[in-house]
């Protein structure tokens, strides 16, 4: 069929993407703009309330204690072979067995699987890593250096830097998300993945545009599509909305230390600190409209039954995506967002029992 034909056959199908898309930015831009003035308000709440803290963020100038723990693992430094760029990790149980590689989400890093390090560096090699823009790992500037496909690549070059051919991947939050599309797109690397409140974008698109709650649940993300004004209100008052989202008594991660709290908050502390995890969210939409993908790597899922971020519906939706089998999920009662740090035991108690024939 000559070229100029499937052009001309093809041109409104193009024009209607090209309108949804319009329409689909305008409405994030609105949503943006709202969440602004929300936000904009909590923030200048803290400031007055807080009034010696001031309106910025103080800089940290030593990390804490807890973040050089010898019993969570060495650290190291990663030259990946995709970007050039060096990311931190935290590594235990070298030769112990099989990879696990945990990949945090925001407003976390490493740290944030301090207790799993510790349960399974004894039949695993566990490692941890500070994804890009994130804690000592390299932060490049430029917002178009965080889209999906680079993080991607970023995570097997992990896998096969550390000289490994596959993993047991253990993700959260953002990590899950990414985690997601690595098992799609590159299942050859992932043996089993266990991952804890996050679904695939894909999913997570059609859930919300039939369930708008979800919309509000993540009103933070169309905040994050501005420039600048999120680094700023996140930093007001000596980052107090991040210290809500961490040490709230209800949401946030139960008896959280403040020695642990500034194992968060030292590396967003530094200058441009919040700018390569916002960055991750300034791309969230920029595929949109995603297709429906089908899920078939072995996966443990674990849900908080109150995560405020999440609603227990996306469970039932992701499941739907999967091969037969090849899903086991679980909800547990009580548990909220954070996962990984308020409910370690139970997480771990499923973990054990979903690989314990990779160890037998």
């Amino acid at each position: 069929m000559p070229e100029l034909v499937v052009t001309a056959l093809l041109a409104p199908s193009r024009l209607s993407l090209k309108l949804l898309r319009a329409f689909m930015w305008s409405l994030v831009f609105s949503a943006a703009l709202v969440a602004a003035a929300v936000y904009g308000c909590i923030a200048l709440t803290h400031v007055l309330c807080r009034p010696r803290r001031g309106c910025c963020g103080r800089r940290r100038s030593a990390p804490p204690a807890c973040l050089s723990d010898p019993s969570l693992g060495e650290h190291g430094f990663l030259n990946l072979e995709s970007s050039g760029l060096r990311l931190h990790y935290v590594s235990a149980g070298r030769g112990n067995g099989p990879l696990m590689l945990f990949v945090h989400g925001f407003p976390e890093n490493w740290f944030s699987w301090r207790f799993q390090l510790r349960e399974f560096q004894s039949r695993f090699h566990v490692v941890a890593v500070d994804l890009r823009g994130y804690g000592p790992s390299d932060a490049p500037g430029d917002v178009d250096c965080y889209t999906t496909d680079l993080l991607l690549a970023d995570i097997k070059d992990v896998i096969l830097g550390l000289g490994y051919s596959k993993c047991v991947l253990v993700a959260h939050d953002w990590g899950a998300l990414l985690a997601w599309n690595f098992s799609i797109y590159y299942p050859s690397l992932v043996e089993r993945m266990v991952v804890v409140g996050g679904a695939p974008m894909s999913v997570y698109q059609d859930y919300s545009i039939r369930h708008p709650g979800q919309f509000f649940r993540s009103n933070y993300m169309f905040l994050f599509q501005l420039p600048w004004l999120p680094e700023k209100l996140l930093s007001m008052s000596d980052f107090q909305i991040l210290k809500t989202t961490l040490t709230h008594r209800k949401t946030g991660i139960p008896c959280l230390t403040p020695n642990e709290l500034e194992a968060f908050l030292y590396h967003f502390s530094q200058p441009g600190g919040l700018t390569g995890p916002v960055n991750y969210y300034r791309n969230l939409f920029r595929n949109f409209p995603l297709e429906p993908q089908e899920l078939a790597t072995p996966t443990l899922l674990l849900w908080g039954e109150k995560d405020i971020y999440f609603e227990l519906g996306l469970v039932e939706a992701i499941g739907s995506r999967f091969v037969p089998g090849r899903l086991e999920a679980h909800i547990l009662p009580g548990a909220g967002h954070w996962i990984p740090q308020s409910h370690p035991q139970e997480m771990h108690q499923y973990m054990w029992a979903f690989l314990q024939d990779l160890l037998d």
